[in-house]
């Protein structure tokens, strides 16, 4: 499929740090600024960088709406893909967990998901890329989980530890222990034993962990930890070459992953709610002290475009700033140097804005359309 050469002509767009009037020319796949004879009258529109999304697991309702409805993976990315695009979002990376907590989040599920995302890949125009998120305690498993990695060219790994040592330290059974026993297909007391035989070796779990990122990084993969609780947490990962904090729990961890020069990922969901649903550090505060190199969709897509006029319209940043958190920044943190801004020569990645409304007009994904609609689209097509 042939990308589309236009130039929008008179919109508003946002390049070196400001929102100008001006035209935006796309060709072969690319920003140019080269003049083109196909010419769209883009006022009244706002021309962004496409959104580029670090972390986001909200495809998992498209890929399986409810247990045992998954039938076709395939319709399920499409389908995934779509609200990508309507939401503005050109690069996706799609968290997949390998978890012994089960179903969504089983090395079954992973294995198919990540099968499902090659032999689609001809058919995506969105730049869909997975994510893996690993279990930490589940060391028998990382032979398993390289040769995955290796198998797919996963380009990023996320630690994770989801196992309620307190609870297990305490002799307590876990909260919703017969959910989610259900949910990985296990007895509740088969559940049980399995999350207290991995609770066990945790004192194993810090040298094994940190060979498995060096061979991680080896294959010149991106690694990272998950919700850091404490500034030891964080310098105990960044130790073992893991740079980036998705999600800090706590301002200390956030300082911890500043100061030891890592890169700090914040959900943009915590933005709209003001706040972590599970009595978190804000987001909005740590992106006022400067301790947020990028935002990601988490479990919720719109959440990304949304964030920026919150932030904006509470004063934590301006236009730009904010706009850079779901473009630049974390294009620059997953080493994707042709995407994130505007400037000739880069990925034809864009999101077109009304500005009236505020809605999403058109997502452009290296010079493809992959969303339009509205007036705009009007234009295009008499065009």
């Amino acid at each position: 499929m042939n990308a589309i050469e236009v130039t929008l002509e008179g919109g508003e767009g946002l390049r070196k740090g400001r929102l100008e009037q001006g035209d935006v020319s796309l060709l072969g796949g690319l920003i140019t600024e080269t003049p083109l004879v196909r010419r769209v009258d883009a006022r009244g529109f706002r021309i962004l960088p496409g959104i580029v999304d670090m972390h986001g697991d909200g495809f998992e309702r498209h890929l399986a709406p409810r247990r045992g409805a998954m039938t076709d993976m395939r319709a399920g990315i499409a389908s995934a893909e779509a609200d990508l695009a309507s939401n503005g979002i050109t690069t996706a990376v799609m968290a997949q967990f390998y978890s012994w907590e089960g179903g969504l989040r089983s090395p079954e599920f992973a294995r198919k998901f990540l099968s499902a995302l090659a032999v689609t890949k001809d058919e995506q125009l969105t730049d869909m890329r997975a994510q893996l998120r690993i279990e930490t305690h589940m060391l028998d498993d990382y032979p398993d989980m390289l040769a995955l990695i290796a198998e797919h060219m996963v380009g990023y790994v996320v630690f994770n530890d989801h196992i309620p040592h307190k609870r297990l330290d305490e002799g307590r059974k876990p909260q919703r222990l017969t959910g989610s026993a259900l949910k990985s297909g296990r007895s509740p007391e088969v559940h049980f034993a399995l999350m207290k035989q991995m609770s066990a070796q945790r004192d194993l779990v810090p040298a094994a962990l940190s060979e498995f990122a060096r061979e991680l990084i080896a294959t010149g993969c991106l690694i990272g930890s998950h919700d850091d609780n404490t500034a030891q947490d964080r310098s105990l990962f960044q130790a073992m070459g893991a740079q980036i904090s998705e999600f800090p729990e706590t301002r200390d961890a956030a300082e911890a992953a500043r100061a030891t020069g890592g890169q700090i990922i914040l959900g943009a969901p915590n933005v709209m709610r003001g706040g972590s649903h599970a009595g978190n550090v804000a987001a909005d505060d740590l992106v006022r002290e400067g301790l947020c190199d990028a935002l990601a969709s988490d479990y919720h897509y719109p959440a990304l475009r949304q964030s920026v006029g919150k932030l904006v319209d509470q004063g934590a940043c301006d236009f730009a700033t904010a706009w850079a958190l779901v473009s630049e920044g974390p294009a620059r943190i997953l080493g994707l140097s042709d995407r994130g801004t505007l400037e000739a020569g880069l990925r034809a990645d864009v999101m077109v804005e009304e500005i009236a409304t505020g809605r999403i007009a058109a997502t452009i994904s290296a010079g493809q359309v992959t969303y339009m609609q509205g007036e705009f689209a009007a234009r295009m097509l008499a065009n």
